[in-house]
This record gives C-alpha cells, structure tokens and sequence, in this order.
C-alpha cells in the first residue's frame, strides 16, 4: 500500500524520467531514439531470414514461422531489456540517493517503463503483422495487455532485488546478462515444448518468463483465455509475489546503507 501511494505521488515524474531516459540513451546519435525500435526489428528479420528462408521452417501451431516466432520474441525483449537496464537504475542516478525527497526504489520503475514504450510499439506491429498474414481480430487478443502487465510486475520484484544488489556486489550485473543468455534458450523462444520428452517439460514450465512468452502466443495464435491454465496461472502469481516481497523488502533493508556506499 505504502508503494502504491509513492507510485500515485510521483507517477508523472516517472513519465518525464522515462521519456528523459529514452532521450539520453540514444543522445548524439543521428537516429536518435529511433535505435531503440530499429534494433529489435533488425534482430527480427535476421532470425527470420536464417529460420524461415534459410532452414525453411514449416508453420508452427497453423501460424506461419515469423508470427509464431514475433509472438514469443517481442516478450522476451521486453523483459531482457527492462531487467537489464533496471539493474543498474540505482547506481546511474546516485546522485538521487541522498535526496530523501524521491523514493530511490522507484527509478526502476522509470527503466521499467522507458521500455514499455519501445514495446508497445512492437506490440502494435503484432496485431498489424497478424492482420496482412490474414487473421482476424480477436477478443483473445486483448489480453496481451495482460501480459504485459504481468511481466512488469515479475520485472519490478526482480528489479529490486537485482538494483540493490548490485550496489554492494559489482559482478551481479555480469551475473544478470548471464542468466538472460541462459534463460532465452531455455525459454521455447525457436522452439516448442513439443520438442522435449514428457518428463522434461514440467520442469520448463517453472520457468515464469515461459508463462508470458507462451501467454502472447495464446493471445494471438492458440486463443487460450489466461484463466483456463488452472495451474500455471496461480503458479506465475505465486512465485511474482515471492519475488515482489522478497524484493522490496531487501530494498527497504539495503536502503539506509545506499549513500555510504555509493
């Protein structure tokens, strides 16, 4: 509750340091801000070139290859992204730590939603995407913002945990792009759970971000309402909680020992 009315007070501060933060990433650069969405959608069509046009990839779930794959990517970079750059939020703006006026757990909020607006767009290309290739729009659809919202607060709970962290302990940013390699492979991204033996797949599904990617493709390709999974649905809600506790409350620790160090 405490949070929610600190969010409340400074929620248009947020927006300003967010549309800042995008600013300043990309400052000196002659695209400027146009990186941020000129990358992922780089990355997008080299991925689909090699899979769909080199390894001539079939279609998956009845969508073809490049929607099945977009589907399960825009997520990811999403939350790659914001997880990354939330990370260091803390550290960046030092400079904030010791004005008791601004809640300093809140800067990762403004990393968090600096990349929302990259990924809305993204988002937007999805529904234009699965429009030329012929789909029809769907009330399923819709509750990818659902989603969304889903993964920014699994991404908030992690983010307090990593931005405080990495205050004390220099390597947690290396740890953190480490464990993003790994997780992307082990997140059916390219490929399907399908794929696996039947004793293997519980195991990916403990996977949170497994629940979001697979969340968009249902949304979007499998039509499957986000409360007929019975069991994964309270699942990701339970372990989102543990970390958003978990988070805030190292947060609420670490906090009085952030202006000594840094």
């Amino acid at each position: 509750m405490v949070f929610i009315n600190k969010f409340s007070k400074y929620k248009f501060i947020i927006w300003e340091m967010a549309i800042k933060d995008i600013k300043s990433k990309y400052l000196g650069s002659y695209l400027g801000v146009f990186w941020g969405f000129l990358q992922p959608a780089i990355t997008i069509l080299i991925y689909w070139f090699i899979f769909e046009v080199g390894f001539k990839a079939v279609p998956v779930s009845d969508a073809p290859f490049i929607l099945w794959f977009m589907a399960g990517i825009i997520p990811w970079f999403f939350f790659s992204e914001a997880i990354s750059t939330a990370t260091n939020s803390i550290t960046e703006s030092s400079y904030l730590v010791k004005k008791v006026i601004f809640p300093v757990g809140l800067l990762v909020l403004v990393k968090i939603t600096s990349s929302l607006f990259i990924h809305f767009f993204f988002i937007t290309l999805l529904f234009i995407m699965f429009y030329l290739y012929g789909f029809d729009f769907s009330w399923y659809n819709i509750q990818v913002f659902y989603y969304t919202i889903s993964t920014i607060i699994l991404l908030l709970g992690l983010s307090w945990i990593s931005s405080s962290l990495i205050i004390f302990l220099k390597d947690i940013g290396q740890f953190v792009n480490m464990l993003l390699q790994f997780f992307f492979w082990l997140t059916p991204i390219f490929w399907g759970l399908d794929m696996l033996p039947d004793k293997y797949v519980f195991f990916f599904k403990l996977n949170p971000v497994y629940y979001l990617v697979e969340g968009y493709r249902d949304s979007f390709i499998h039509k499957i309402w986000f409360w007929e999974h019975t069991a994964l649905t309270p699942y990701f809600w339970f372990i989102t909680s543990v970390f958003l506790i978990l988070g805030y409350n190292l947060y609420k620790k670490l906090r009085p020992h952030f202006a000594d160090v840094l």
